[in-house]
């Protein structure tokens, strides 16, 4: 009798909500298409997978591929230098759109902001390609930019693309750059509910601006943030295939070979599909473990989670 009350009634809110459940379609047609069904797909990392056998028909091998990972020589490299890029983007990247949020927030001019915005989140639609050129042009060891005021400067010529020492810092300033701006968006709208009148009795109470921010702005933002870097766990070892792709060579490799790229070496260059799956498998396995952690942490800090 429950169960047919609970249908009546969801019937009842579907028909109330309609223009609201027909929004939602395309969204969960993207996630169904695009996300759950290709999960079926992982299954291919415990076959020896052939394109001229298929599916059905290739061998099942078991554990072999994650074994082989794990054994692999290069695995623990690959495993640091993911790992310490994706603490360079927590460290450096992440704090950034939320000052940012806050610095625009403070600004009165509705017209001046809007500039400010636009010109802002411009980076963010520049593809990766063009970065990489405009870098290459920027730091090339004979006639980069940067280097040439340098030698302006009595200093030597430094080789910004081969270097091992430069090849994080600049792959983490082009993320700065490339993402901040457009990041300050979720923020922004998070500052936009917090209650003016908060802000009005604060001043009459005789709060800075300082005081406001610390004891207003923050807390009302804080649950926004924490769901965020929930939710950045997720992707916590996606280093970004393209800009890596673009940005390695010989000199650096040491380096900036990550997980991305060494898939796409397994799978498109050297045609073994079912170990690149396996390995892009073990990246989704981490990434769950992270964010179950990161919640559980969040809620034992008395803040909701993600769920």
């Amino acid at each position: 009798m429950q169960k047919t009350n609970g249908f009546k009634d969801l019937l009842k809110s579907i028909k109330k909500y309609k223009t609201f459940y027909i929004m939602l379609i395309p969204g969960v047609l993207y996630f169904i298409i695009f996300k759950y069904l290709p999960m079926a797909g992982l299954a291919v990392s415990f076959q020896d997978y052939s394109p001229f056998l298929g599916f059905f028909k290739s061998p099942w091998v078991g554990l072999k591929h994650f074994q082989r990972l794990f054994a692999d020589p290069d695995f623990y490299n690959l495993f640091r230098n993911t790992l310490v890029l994706a603490v360079y983007n927590i460290v450096f990247y992440f704090p950034l759109p939320i000052m940012l949020a806050l610095l625009l927030n403070e600004i009165r001019s509705n017209k001046y902001k809007k500039i400010v915005q636009s010109l802002i989140y411009m980076p963010h639609f520049i593809s990766w390609v063009v970065i990489a050129g405009l870098c290459f042009t920027m730091l090339s060891n004979q006639r980069g930019v940067i280097n040439e005021i340098i030698k302006q400067f009595g200093g030597n010529s430094v080789n910004f693309l081969g270097s091992e020492t430069w090849f994080r810092p600049l792959i983490t300033m082009q993320v700065i750059w490339k993402e901040t701006g457009y990041g300050t968006i979720i923020f922004l709208a998070a500052l936009a509910g917090v209650d003016t009148q908060l802000y009005e009795a604060a001043e009459v109470d005789g709060c800075n601006r300082w005081q406001q921010l610390v004891h207003i702005t923050m807390p009302a933002i804080k649950s926004t943030i924490i769901i965020l870097l929930i939710l950045r766990m997720g992707t916590f070892l996606d280093s970004g295939f393209e800009q890596i792709f673009l940005m390695l060579n010989s000199l650096n490799r040491n380096v900036g070979e990550v997980f991305d790229t060494y898939v796409y070496a397994a799978a498109m260059q050297n045609g073994q599909l079912s170990y690149s799956v396996a390995v892009g498998m073990f990246k989704s396995i981490v990434a769950f473990i992270l964010v179950l952690s990161t919640n559980y942490l969040a809620k034992k800090a008395g803040e909701e989670g993600v769920y």
